[in-house]
């Protein structure tokens, strides 16, 4: 008889350092500490007028008060459909569509109807902190390919085929990226995307983060890019991003029809349906215009620039310039192993998981370590946070990073 009281699958499964990190900086907040926090990539802005007052009108509404089918509100799903073409390009039949709670359960339903035990899923590294965990729960491997700074983050074919064994079933695709920020080039994308179809890959690709691009750079999905992949592509999104509707929790998958019918089959006996509330509100954000991102990203286009040019003028600090979504993802490989002064004496951080923790101790600022992502000797920091705010920590980071002796 088993005398652990967690399972180890369960046990197995690491915090999620962004929450985390926002967690321990909503405290300190809650406590009265003047914390700024660079965790959580949750937009500064309310949900739009709009959205709300659709959410409000439906909750008034006896038939949202009821059951609905599992894979969502089949006005819903027609509306993300027409979405994907517009904003992807890409053909697909609402049937096709699973609505989940937020983007983390569309993750989670992917790679728990696509992984068998044993089998590997090739990441992109540095990777969103969920990803890893996702497909270990389901029993794959996440195998990892790293692109530091010199290649801006962006890994190329060369190094996925020396990451692919037999064992090889899905190539996990994100662009823009979280957390670096880094977009692929369309003729990145359908490089990619050709290769993984010649090598019989699967592709899950996160969209989540498709409105945020800048300097001109365009969003590609390789749905679309990469035709040869056939019904080999799962596209993963959400209302999250795009509308700053973070605490809603609507997001959703689209694929083929068979994994959708097992994903939906999953989704029915762990949550069923997702609140009809939050649908009609997700509805209303698909179907509306995109001027809401629009107003947000002359905002972020704006606090990318300061946070960059405020992070590079740091001795030992090599910020590369981000092109889409709303972080930056910082080299500090040269400050580990450098003495700083603090309030106790001095300290001498040899992992930047080591060097955040100091940042928050010594200057309540709260910023994310390289090893919530993949190696350690990086932050990444959200710049989603107030113009304000963003300038203070920044601030704060110049003089205490600074002083490595």
């Amino acid at each position: 008889m088993s005398s652990a009281r967690v399972s180890q699958r369960i046990s197995a499964i690491a915090e999620s350092a962004t929450l985390a990190v926002d967690a321990k900086a909503k405290a300190l907040k809650a406590a009265g500490r003047p914390v700024i926090g660079f965790g959580a990539g949750e937009p500064d802005f309310p949900t739009p007028d709009y959205i709300v007052k659709a959410a409000i009108e439906a909750a008034g509404q006896p038939k949202y008060h009821r059951y609905s089918p599992a894979s969502g509100l089949p006005e819903l799903k027609k509306a993300i459909a027409d979405k994907t073409l517009r904003d992807s390009g890409y053909s697909v039949d609402p049937s096709q569509v699973l609505v989940t709670n937020g983007g983390k359960q569309a993750v989670y339903n992917t790679f728990a109807t696509l992984v068998d035990p044993g089998d590997e899923v090739i990441v992109p590294t540095p990777f969103w902190t969920t990803y890893p965990e996702a497909i270990r729960l389901a029993g794959g491997v996440p195998v990892e390919v790293f692109a530091g700074p010199e290649q801006d983050y962006l890994v190329t074919v060369e190094q996925l085929e020396a990451a692919l064994t037999e064992k090889s079933k899905i190539l996990l695709f994100v662009s823009p990226s979280n957390p670096t920020g880094a977009v692929y080039s369309p003729e990145q994308v359908a490089e990619i995307g050709k290769w993984a179809a010649s090598k019989g890959l699967w592709v899950v690709t996160d969209e989540i983060y498709e409105h945020l691009t800048y300097d001109g750079v365009p969003f590609t999905s390789i749905a679309t890019a990469a035709p040869e992949l056939g019904d080999k592509v799962v596209i993963l999104n959400g209302v999250a991003k795009t509308y700053a509707m973070t605490g809603w929790r609507v997001g959703w998958m689209i694929g083929p029809a068979d994994v959708i019918k097992a994903a939906t089959n999953l989704q029915s006996h762990a949550t069923s349906n997702v609140s009809n509330i939050m649908q009609i509100a997700a509805l209303a954000a698909v179907s509306g215009p995109l001027t809401a991102v629009d107003e947000m990203k002359v905002a972020f286009d704006r606090r990318r620039k300061a946070i960059v040019a405020g992070l590079n003028a740091i001795d030992g600090v090599e910020c590369p310039t981000p092109k889409g979504a709303f972080y930056v993802y910082a080299d500090v490989r040269a400050l580990l192993g450098k003495e700083f002064p603090t309030a106790g004496g001095s300290a001498t951080p040899s992992t930047s998981a080591e060097l955040a923790a100091l940042i928050l101790d010594e200057v309540e600022v709260a910023v994310v370590p390289g090893e919530a992502f993949g190696p350690s000797g990086f932050l990444r920091l959200s710049y989603a946070l107030g113009d304000d705010d963003l300038a203070t920590g920044v601030a704060r980071l110049q003089e205490f990073l600074g002083k490595a002796q």
